[in-house]
């Protein structure tokens, strides 16, 4: 059976590298948004920063991530099939656990479609909602 992270490299034309397989099955065995800093810290010992960086740069020109900006900063968060468009805008709002810190994908949950005034022009749209996850409201 064909890895998660080998059909993905294959699906969006990328050349298989073990950064960009590790890079990717990190995203997929942590079902939350993850930051550089994060996967520095697992993979230091692998790539360095630079690579880490034109990684996650590819990944999402590519439409297989995306960005979630939180009060941490940037993080990168794993698409769905419905999280972005032709255009890798995704339309979901993110959920950051003020007890746990994890930021998640609320992918049910839609951003309003919001009229901008004559002559702006929308480029992304990022909603983040603060609060408890229902781990640790228990």
């Amino acid at each position: 059976m064909e890895s998660f992270a080998t059909n993905t490299l294959r699906t969006h034309e990328l050349r298989h590298t073990g950064c960009r397989e590790d890079i990717l099955t990190l995203f997929y065995t942590h079902k939350t948004a993850l930051a550089h800093g994060d996967l520095e810290t697992v993979l230091r010992d692998r790539y360095d920063r630079v690579t880490i960086y034109r990684t996650l740069k590819t990944f999402a020109d590519k439409g297989i991530i995306h960005k979630v900006l939180d009060e941490d900063g940037l993080r990168y968060a794993l698409c769905k099939d419905t999280c972005h468009d032709h255009d890798h805008h995704h339309d979901h709002v993110h959920f950051k656990c003020a007890a746990c810190g994890q930021t998640t994908c609320l992918d049910e949950v839609r951003i309003p479609m919001i009229q901008l005034p004559s002559g702006y022009q929308k480029r992304e749209t990022n909603l983040l909602i603060q609060g408890t996850c229902p781990k640790c409201s228990q």
